[in-house]
């Protein structure tokens, strides 16, 4: 059984307004493939895979109880013709390594990489692309993937089609032989919206089975509550400087990928563009996935009572695990539950900048996924990057305000938003 807080994903109805099913359908708990000859003794639960940093194939003579910092730039060779497992960092190195088959493990991938920030984790996905192929992406996502996605179209010419990724016929509608990559976040950032990323990643196989892939960034659940490859995708990228990394003390990315062939295309760029995480980095990320599972857990918990509370209040709030999300079904077949961030509405611009300004526990920050909870007003700061128009057009409310929920206690945080938003309500009456 998983333990409270988190309950494997699943098909079925659920019982709870905010608790997910638990009738257990992809196997974050089967680390162990059936026909493995250990599969009888060793079937490892979430929690467990996060901690132990076991068999990732990097000799360490001294057996080390933590993976050591290789904070080097070179590596000496015994032959000037024969070179050893590592020459230069930027190829390779044992702390990065030891990483990257972590991830692996727990992503459920065959390789994964470790990069110097979500974004560089994009940027070599996006460097699959040719000049004559599309990419197809969400209306709703991550400001700094939409500017992205915006100068590769201006620059490169590569067509960037954005579409309702909740519709499957809407994504299916623009999907054809020039198709290279189908974009999703589920759920969203930060409208939380969620998309059916088995159906969408059938439909790319049925309608792109040459070179068409499904890339879903993960980072808004962590592979402790969704692992993408599990439902089909081709690539599961994240800003490991959130959940993985669960401090806010260091950049870095992570992608996951089970086609070796892919792997090997990735690792070519990674190589060549030196983006690879540095090993001090490596470290603080590996010693970060090791309290995934702990920090998640509590996070969410807090999570659904605030947006309890905050529903309870008469708000208008987005989280996919309430039973008012229009999707709980949907995302509760492919996740272990609603994860740790929400956003709400409030009918004004300026009542949402008064609560994110009078409250004291919740900083005001970008970013998520940290121990600490964080509030902000996306369209005035993680998604300013995105023009105003298309925010409209988009249906991205100019009023949201995005709750990132940490592991403090969940009383002082409500007490802490209810505090705020009574000054707000009394400031702007409705």
């Amino acid at each position: 059984m998983a333990p409270a807080g988190i309950s494997p994903p699943a098909n079925g109805a659920t019982t709870a307004a905010t608790s997910a099913p638990v009738s257990p359908t992809v196997g974050l708990s089967d680390s162990t493939s059936a026909d493995s000859p250990k599969s009888a003794v060793r079937r490892e639960r979430p929690a467990t895979l996060c901690v132990h940093v076991t068999e990732t194939g990097i000799h360490d003579p001294y057996a080390a109880s933590a993976v050591p910092i290789y904070q080097t730039a070179t590596f000496r060779q015994s032959s000037a013709t024969e070179m050893g497992d590592f020459d230069y960092t930027r190829s390779g190195n044992p702390t990065r390594s030891n990483l990257e088959a972590h991830l692996a493990k727990i992503m459920g991938a065959t390789r994964a990489f470790a990069t110097s920030s979500g974004m560089s984790a994009l940027d070599i996905i996006l460097r699959l692309v040719r000049h004559d192929e599309e990419i197809v992406a969400g209306d709703d996502l991550y400001g700094g993937t939409n500017r992205l996605l915006t100068q590769l179209a201006r620059v490169a010419g590569i067509r960037v089609h954005h579409v309702d990724t909740t519709d499957v016929a809407a994504v299916e509608a623009v999907l054809d032989g020039r198709t290279r990559l189908v974009l999703l976040e589920t759920p969203t950032n930060p409208c939380i919206k969620v998309a059916d990323v088995r159906a969408i990643s059938a439909a790319v196989r049925r309608r792109c089975p040459q070179r068409g892939l499904v890339v879903v960034d993960n980072t808004m659940m962590s592979p402790v509550l969704l692992r993408a490859l599990d439902l089909g995708a081709d690539i599961e990228y994240h800003s490991a400087t959130k959940f993985l990394g669960g401090h806010h003390d260091l950049m870095a990315g992570a992608v996951a990928v089970r086609d070796e062939g892919l792997a090997d295309e990735l690792a070519f760029v990674v190589n060549a563009v030196g983006c690879g995480l540095a090993p001090f980095d490596s470290f603080l990320l590996l010693r970060g996935i090791k309290t995934l599972w702990l920090r998640v857990e509590r996070q969410q918990r807090n999570a659904e009572a605030v947006a309890a509370r905050l529903e309870a209040r008469g708000y208008a709030v987005r989280y996919p695990s309430l039973a008012s999300h229009p999707q709980r079904d949907l995302h509760l077949s492919m996740a272990r539950g609603g994860g740790a961030v929400l956003s709400f509405t409030t009918g004004s611009v300026e009542k949402s900048q008064a609560i994110v300004e009078g409250t004291r526990l919740w900083g005001i920050s970008v970013s998520f996924g940290c121990v600490n909870s964080l509030i902000s007003m996306p369209c005035h700061m993680s998604h300013a990057s995105i023009p105003a128009a298309v925010r409209a057009a988009r249906g991205l409310p100019e009023d949201l305000v995005r709750l990132c929920v940490g592991i403090e206690d969940p009383d002082d945080l409500i007490e802490d938003l209810d505090a705020a938003l009574d000054a707000a309500e009394a400031a702007f009456p409705a």
